[in-house]
């Protein structure tokens, strides 16, 4: 919803204020122009980009209709699974949560946080660490640096899509020159004719350098930053995650190491501590 408001404010603002100064919208309507800018444009991301970041893309686009991926909520869904799995490895020890982490969606513990279930990502992580985790023989800093190469690989292989898209948007104002220059051949082409209709095709063909910049910088760009700002948000959860099983690993008690994934989360989304020890014990945060 709030990638169709930006778009329409910064199209009704740029439009709307060309009416308002007493231009013509109609001379705006050059449909040609826009296929040959947008396909020349998806004709270089097909060509450039592998078969997987045009999936990822293609995913990715739609989510962006949808608000923010991670609320808090989300974040009180998954410190309180987190705390959940560490009080029963501390009564039951390690192999108490073999079950558990080797089929998530089918253990009562993780069912009952169906926030969490949503987030594929985020539970095969929990999974995958804390399988480590039971099977022994991985000390923290070792387990750190685990971590850390596929936080890196997955926030690569998750914005590479964004880098993709942006890539595009700042190839769309020479594809508008070139829709522009095909625009003045055919101008050219007409120069016998009455000064008006020379008018008409000039504005036109300006038209599509118009149209180039306007989407790369006022659309596609926007779209592709979006995009990085969600892997990033993904990334944050990850971390959040990486965080408390890294405390826990340490010999921190449960309440300490969820504590550990609190303090990694934006400011905007964090529970006080008070608000996180009222969820974690049955209360219910705001």
């Amino acid at each position: 919803m709030k990638l169709l408001l930006g778009a329409l404010i910064t199209f009704g603002a740029v439009l709307g204020g060309f009416a308002a100064h007493g231009g013509n919208l109609l001379a705006i309507w050059q449909p040609y122009e826009i296929v040959i800018i947008g396909g020349a444009a998806l004709g270089a991301f097909v060509i450039a980009n592998p078969g997987t970041i045009i999936r990822e893309t293609l995913i990715a686009l739609p989510q962006l209709l949808h608000g923010p991926r991670y609320t808090r909520a989300d974040y009180l869904d998954l410190l309180a699974l987190m705390f959940k799995l560490f009080v029963k490895i501390r009564k039951d020890g390690l192999m108490g949560v073999e079950a558990d982490i080797e089929e998530p969606r089918n253990s009562a513990l993780f069912r009952a946080h169906p926030r969490l279930l949503q987030h594929p990502h985020a539970l095969e992580f929990i999974s995958d660490y804390m399988r480590l985790v039971v099977s022994g023989g991985m000390n923290p800093f070792e387990l750190d640096a685990l971590m850390d190469v596929e936080l890196n690989a997955h926030h690569e292989s998750r914005t590479a899509a964004a880098h993709a898209v942006q890539r595009s948007a700042d190839a769309l104002p020479a594809f508008g020159i070139v829709a522009a220059v095909l625009g003045i051949v055919k101008t050219m082409g007409a120069l016998g004719g009455a000064l008006d209709e020379i008018g008409a095709l000039v504005a036109a063909a300006l038209v599509g350098t118009f149209l180039g910049v306007l989407i790369a910088y006022g659309l596609i760009g926007p779209i592709a930053t979006a995009m990085e700002h969600r892997a990033e948000e993904e990334l944050q959860f990850l971390t959040c995650i990486k965080a408390c099983i890294l405390a826990n690993v340490q010999g921190y008690g449960p309440q300490i190491a969820v504590e550990f994934g609190r303090k990694t989360m934006h400011i905007p989304l964090r529970p006080s501590f008070g608000q996180l020890e009222r969820h974690l014990h049955g209360g219910r945060a705001r």
